[in-house]
């Protein structure tokens, strides 16, 4: 009678080997997920926060300021106002003034606001130039500026209220505000949102990562003497390039020499281009050697 065969055995074996692996593997998908959510929640909370400065007066004027971008090239961000005069300043449930309205704001706003009285009141939106910091800092480049309002009805100075808010998704925003009687002055800090910064330097580890590759293959075709391996320098040079288009889905189109570049892309860059260059000159080098020996050959 022949003996049983061992295959039922092997695979219950190599299931119970699986096993262990699958469960890391599940474990690691639901700690990422959780972790995402978390700093998902925590960005989306610190966007939604309405920071309120300024006079609480009965009769005052409401202006809701909203950064909607940065343009951290030219240093200057947009920043759409809608105001809204209370009390005895405003007419029709505040979408007119009774008085000619006028904003006066900071050296850093490129424009000063007026709405005629008895007119309805539409949002405006400002420029708001930046002060210190540099792009070619990017991903870790911070920004300064100040947001000053005073308001003016009929001639007297009247009290504001700002309501300050962040729809810009790619920055972050710290703001302070000194204590004022009248006027609503906001500093602001701006510095790259915590999903950008996450994304920029899995990029740079991306790129340390594939040049890696790349230096661990040349090696090895050069020390084996594999000669001119086509599959292995297209995958090379299909890198390079890949390299380079990887680098422009950087959020918030980074010119060339920043951070990331000097950090990460330029030098994988260089590490690729220059086994490129290494395992054609090897290959081609072993490929003649061995041409050689086939002609130097007896009998041939």
């Amino acid at each position: 009678m022949a003996p049983p065969s061992p295959a039922p055995s092997l695979r219950r074996r190599g299931r119970a080997s699986v096993l262990p692996a699958l469960v890391a593997i599940a474990v690691l998908i639901v700690v990422a997920v959780s972790v995402g959510s978390w700093v998902q929640y925590t960005e989306r909370q610190t966007n939604d926060t309405v920071r309120t400065v300024g006079s609480t007066a009965a009769d005052r004027v409401d202006v809701e300021a909203t950064v909607q971008s940065v343009d951290a090239a030219a240093r200057e961000l947009v920043l759409r106002m809608r105001v809204t005069p209370r009390g005895t300043l405003g007419e029709e449930g505040g979408s007119a003034p009774v008085a000619d309205l006028s904003l006066q704001t900071s050296v850093a706003t490129l424009s000063d606001l007026t709405f005629p009285a008895h007119e309805r009141i539409t949002p405006k939106d400002v420029q708001i130039a930046l002060t210190g910091g540099s792009i070619s800092d990017y991903p870790f480049d911070t920004y300064e500026t100040d947001i000053e309002v005073w308001a003016t009805q009929g001639g007297r100075q009247v009290p504001v209220r700002m309501l300050f808010s962040n729809n810009a998704t790619l920055f972050s925003i710290s703001t302070t505000s000194p204590a004022s009687a009248q006027e609503a002055v906001v500093r602001l800090r701006l510095s790259r949102s915590g999903s950008l910064l996450v994304f920029a330097v899995f990029m740079m580890v991306v790129m340390w990562a594939l040049a890696a590759s790349v230096l661990l293959g040349a090696w090895y075709l050069t020390t084996r003497g594999e000669g001119l391996v086509w599959p292995a320098l297209a995958w090379m040079a299909a890198t390079l390039f890949a390299l380079a288009a990887f680098r422009n889905t950087a959020p918030g189109s980074p010119p060339i020499g920043c951070v990331l570049d000097w950090f990460a892309f330029l030098w994988a860059e260089t590490v690729i281009a220059l086994c490129l260059i290494t395992v054609v000159l090897t290959g081609v080098r072993s490929a003649l050697r061995a041409a050689l020996r086939t002609d130097d050959a007896p009998g041939t």
